[in-house]
């Protein structure tokens, strides 16, 4: 065990807090959005933000690759203005755990605004708060359990990461090697102690997320069970 690398796991943790700060704000602020306007095409619009939960991360890693490769538009773009490459860095192996993470955030979220009583925004309306007043004051504290455990879970699948990864980041031991990748390439080499010992750490952290995730979950359903009871 004294030849174990813990680097993958500090790679993992980076990469999956850094994309955990893009899903706070644009997984909250996209189902704001969502849950409080209707227009025309917006059933389209919401299956292009699910879309990276159904189709194969590596189709993510490739659309990913198109974008910020060496010719991509954005690839030229960050090049040309700020002198920087993505692709192969750890940004990117951040940028592939939010795409594939975000429609988990994005739901929950959603999911939580849309179970808010109106009358209670009415009211508030009525005595003269504005929407981003009302937003912070009664959306996001009434929905706050949703918002936690939505974040839980998509930071857990942020953590457990492989396709898009690979795919965008690479395998370059000490830079983009994380946990996921680690354990493949440990499988394929035949260093079986070592997989087994990746494989450990990240169920054991998943384990401790899901029952984090469960038990505000359980709180959230007796806080409505109790509203219920109440009325």
């Amino acid at each position: 065990m004294n030849s174990i690398d813990y680097t993958p796991i500090w790679l993992s943790l980076e990469a999956s807090l850094m994309s955990s700060i893009f899903l706070v704000i644009f997984g909250i602020l996209v189902a704001r959005f969502m849950s409080e306007n209707n227009f025309k095409g917006k059933d389209v619009l919401d299956g292009l933000f699910v879309l990276p939960l159904v189709v194969p991360p590596v189709v993510v890693g490739f659309l990913l690759l198109v974008l910020f490769g060496k010719y991509g538009p954005l690839g030229i773009f960050l090049k040309n203005t700020f002198g920087i490459s993505i692709v192969f860095t750890i940004y990117a192996a951040a940028i592939a755990s939010f795409i594939v993470s975000f429609p988990l955030m994005y739901k929950s979220a959603r999911s939580a605004f849309e179970e808010i009583d109106e009358n209670l925004k009415d009211a508030a309306k009525t005595l003269g708060a504005g929407n981003w007043k009302i937003f912070f004051t009664i959306t996001v504290p009434l929905s706050s359990r949703g918002l936690i455990s939505g974040f839980i879970i998509a930071f857990a699948r942020a953590l457990g990461e492989f396709g898009a990864t690979i795919m965008v980041a690479g395998d370059i031991p000490g830079v983009t090697n994380t946990v996921p990748i680690q354990i493949f390439f440990a499988t394929e080499n035949g260093q079986m102690h070592e997989a087994f010992f990746y494989v450990a750490v990240i169920c054991l952290i998943n384990l401790v997320l899901i029952f984090i995730s469960n038990k505000i979950s359980r709180k959230k359903a007796s806080y409505k069970e109790l509203e219920n009871a109440k009325s």
